[in-house]
């Protein structure tokens, strides 16, 4: 096996040799046929594990050796951690870790971009880098809708490699081991990126191990986690009651009376709130006669009341463990473009059982209560109340110290030389863009603003949404990682970065929150027509 492995790297070799380089360092070539069947000891993992195992080792022609491993947990009836390691055959001498997604269960795609990637520069794989990623320690149920399969959360140390994070560093100390035996050499810098859930462990790696990373790409970063978790419960119970739940032409409604309303206070009518802190809507304007639902072109009294639910901060009588009190609510634009009804409202209310055609957040409200929160599967999630919670509080609280991963003190990873560079959409259906503007201002309270302008640069992209699911009205594509490379490298911070709008061939200047692009006048498809305001 390994005589083939060596026969397929030097073909492999040979095309690669014909390709221009990626980077100024001369590139590496991996020995990949030394890593089939390596096994990888405990010692070399920081936190507890009973070593792994290489399982696979491949080769993609022209591109790089992937190698498949499993690391081992202390619990017997634990799953193992899967990961996935690519090796470029021309390595430019940097590693990047890719986050995931919703509960996770399945490894990200290696060779994929990083969150809201550019279309015009090569993904990092084809830079050179060498990438890695993991299932964060469970594998999904294949009959499961994808990353919603929160069963793994009845096994206590799966929750913790998931939830408090464990499974990034595990995973991040047997890549680098896997790096160092097929290159004969250590990355002179490790990034990660990722958005959502990864970027929640985006966040999650710079305050638990500052130095581990140089680099960090958060992007629509769910970090409070149990906080979102209680709020979308509410939403559930909210859009579960009789005559509440707005339907899709209702959605649409919504949707467009909130961009009439508000598309034109940047200055430019183009379909995008380009200032949503300027956006005052009341959806009573949509009142049906009555307040009865008489069609689809009105709002009902009950359906105005969830509309009010999804855009209004969520608060709960009663203390958590990780002392958080509330969740920021959406902003009337998320979730009610039909163009992703998945990841907002969904298509048809919630119920029991949870209907796939129910949102997003309500399909993981459903899972958290069967697995994590009551370990019964025939638990029904309808029946727990996050506002009056009863025998559940004690165990809510406990979660919520795993699960709101919450630690503003970043100077450790400012004295180590981090940089972190986050982002979100405005219009994001999922994840509220309000909560990452909250733990912005809590880093720039705690580490003071100057310390915070020396290594953190936040973002929020107007008109996009979460992850450029579906055909938002901004579909963002940046070069974050470039960015990130000479912030890290030769200490230039970002400034006068442009975001490009993939499905609609504009750009907008990447104007630092809490500013937003402001037109001034000329094509209004081009960045140099705005300028970024407050």
């Amino acid at each position: 096996m390994r005589e083939t492995l060596r026969l397929a790297v030097t073909a492999a070799l040979v095309l690669a040799a014909t390709a221009p380089a990626t980077a100024a360092a001369a590139p590496a070539a991996p020995d990949c046929a030394g890593l089939a069947g390596l096994r990888i000891p405990a010692s070399v993992l920081s936190l507890p594990t009973t070593g792994g195992l290489v399982t696979a080792v491949s080769v993609v022609p022209g591109e790089s050796c992937r190698v498949d491993a499993e690391l081992h947990p202390v619990d017997p009836a634990a799953p193992d951690i899967k990961l996935r390691v690519a090796l470029p055959l021309a390595w430019n001498h940097k590693a990047l870790m890719f986050g995931g997604g919703g509960y996770n269960g399945t490894i990200p795609d290696v060779a994929a971009n990083v969150p809201f990637g550019p279309a015009d520069r090569p993904t990092p794989l084809a830079r050179g880098y060498a990438t890695f990623a993991s299932d964060s320690g469970h594998q999904q149920n294949p009959a499961s809708p994808p990353s919603l399969d929160g069963s793994f959360g009845a096994n206590d140390e799966a929750l913790i490699n998931f939830a408090a994070g464990d499974a990034l560093k595990k995973t991040r100390d047997a890549s680098l081991f896997l790096i160092r035996r097929a290159y004969a050499a250590t990355p002179t810098e490790v990034f990660f990126a990722g958005g959502s859930t990864g970027g929640r462990e985006a966040l999650v790696v710079a305050q638990r191990w500052p130095s581990a990373f140089d680099g960090v790409i958060s992007a629509y970063p769910a970090w409070n986690n149990m906080a979102e978790i209680l709020d979308l419960g509410y939403l559930t119970q909210v859009l579960s009651r009789p005559g509440a739940f707005p339907g899709p032409a209702k959605q649409t409604l919504l949707y467009e009376s909130v961009i009439k309303a508000c598309d034109g206070l940047d200055g430019v009518t183009d379909g995008v709130v380009s200032n949503p802190g300027g956006c005052r809507f009341d959806p009573r304007v949509l009142r049906c006669p009555g307040g009865a639902d008489t069609g689809p072109a009105c709002l009902s009294d009950p359906q105005i009341g969830a509309v009010t639910a999804m855009s209004s901060p969520f608060r709960w009588p009663y203390r958590i463990a990780s002392g958080e009190t509330e969740y920021p609510g959406f902003p009337f634009l998320s979730g009610a473009d039909m163009r992703t009804p998945f990841l907002g409202f969904g298509t048809t209310a919630p119920a029991d059982p949870m209907p796939v055609t129910s949102g997003y957040g309500m399909q993981y409200w459903d899972q958290w209560v069967k697995y994590f929160l009551t370990r019964d599967p025939a638990h029904r999630a309808l029946d727990v109340d996050p506002r009056h919670p009863g025998k559940w509080l004690g165990r809510i609280s406990a979660l919520s110290s795993i699960e709101d991963r919450n630690h503003a003190d970043l100077r450790p990873f400012a004295r180590a030389g981090g940089k972190l560079i986050l982002l979100h959409g405005a219009a994001d259906e999922l994840v509220s863009p309000y909560s990452t503007s909250d733990y912005y201002e809590r880093v720039r309270s705690v580490v003071g603003p100057r310390t915070t302008d020396g290594f953190l640069r936040y973002y929020v992209v107007p008109g996009a949404n979460h992850a450029n699911f579906g055909t938002p009205a901004f579909a963002a594509g940046w070069d974050s990682l470039t960015a990130l490379e000479r912030w890290v490298e030769n200490g230039r911070a970002p400034a006068g970065q442009v975001v490009t709008d993939l499905a609609h061939q504009r750009t907008r200047p990447l104007c630092a929150y809490p500013e937003w692009p402001r037109y001034r006048g000329g094509d209004p498809n081009s960045a140099a027509s705005f300028a970024c305001a407050r």
